[in-house]
């Protein structure tokens, strides 16, 4: 079982260089968050074409089917089955009811027993003895069941037995599945062509305003860096840990419930202090190396400078936007 291949999550694909790669971090923070902000209060066909443009990027961008192959075709099945249990489940209309008991209890129950059938008001026609003659269909010899329908809409898309698709109930499964799909895959597709140094430059480089707020720019900056370096360390302990269980042969059959639970919380423990030793020593590193405060040793992470891919980016992503906000929203 090896984690850092088969779930590589947040890790940076050096190896080929894409012009994914090539681009701006700061401008491909923008399409980051422009496929995170970009579904809310969109259409369905709106969010289709967001999937569509993801798919799109990763064919386009050569990444090797190695990498993203498992990680897409999970999280499509995952997608699917989402779309699949959300179509399928009750839209959450609100149904129309009457109450059993009138409004007014207390007149009704005044009433005599036996109620006289309202007289029907006759026809204008009937006092000119045009009852039978008359060139006006008869409202009863139609059937009643078959109505007239003047459009061909359709609430209800599909009812096979219990299974019941409805417009509504479409409609939010494209919603979910969809938002799921966009929200992981940007985001994963984002740190899989982006360094770490590069996403701490650009974050930097976004925050320059806030300094005279007095805010940490450079603490806050140094600690997310090390934070998405620390993310292969924490699958790298999972899985000497378990290789090491593995190693021991442990019958889980005979050591019941219990003893099992026991097991797996000296494990997490140990998990826990295997990570503890490694982030103090990556601060031990820090110190030596002279990072005692960020006034005093300060590094620049990446050179950051638009070139003209970086404003061709930029002058797709305004038409995308341009183009959410006029046909992008959900009626």
């Amino acid at each position: 079982m090896d984690l850092l291949r088969s779930l590589p999550i947040g890790l940076y694909l050096e190896q080929p260089v894409t012009w994914l790669h090539r681009l701006d971090s700061r401008v491909k923070l923008a399409w980051l968050m422009t496929f995170l902000i970009a579904p809310i209060l969109a259409n369905p066909i709106w969010r289709l074409m967001l999937v569509g443009m993801l798919i799109v990027l990763t064919l386009t961008a050569a990444i090797p089917l190695r990498v993203w192959k498992q990680q897409m075709g999970l999280l499509l099945l995952f997608c699917l089955f989402v779309f699949c249990l959300s179509a399928i489940a009750p839209d959450g209309l609100p149904a129309e009811h009457q109450p059993r008991i009138p409004a007014d209890e207390l007149t009704f129950s005044q009433q005599p027993a036996t109620l006289r059938a309202p007289q029907k008001p006759k026809p204008w026609y009937q006092s000119f003895k045009l009852g039978s003659n008359s060139l006006i269909p008869n409202p009863k010899a139609q059937n009643p069941n078959q109505l007239p329908q003047p459009t061909s809409y359709r609430y209800v898309l599909l009812k096979q037995g219990p299974i019941k698709i409805t417009r509504k109930s479409l409609d939010l499964a494209i919603n979910v599945s969809t938002l799921f799909f966009t929200v992981i895959y940007s985001t994963n597709l984002y740190l899989l062509t982006t360094a770490s140094e590069e996403i701490t430059a650009a974050l930097e480089n976004l925050m320059q305003p806030l300094r005279r707020l007095n805010w940490p720019i450079t603490e806050i900056a140094l600690t997310l860096t090390l934070s998405l370096r620390f993310i292969p360390l924490v699958l790298e302990e999972i899985q000497n840990l378990v290789r090491s269980v593995r190693t021991r042969a442990i019958n889980w059959k005979k050591l019941g419930f219990r003893s099992a639970a026991q097991v797996w919380l000296m494990i997490a423990e140990r998990l826990l202090e295997n990570l503890l030793l490694r982030a103090e020593q990556i601060a031990s590193a820090m110190k030596v190396r002279g990072f005692t405060s960020p006034d005093r040793h300060r590094v620049e992470w990446h050179q950051l400078q638009l070139k003209i891919r970086d404003w061709i980016a930029l002058g797709c992503l305004l038409l995308l936007w341009s183009a959410r906000l006029v046909w992008g929203w959900d009626s």
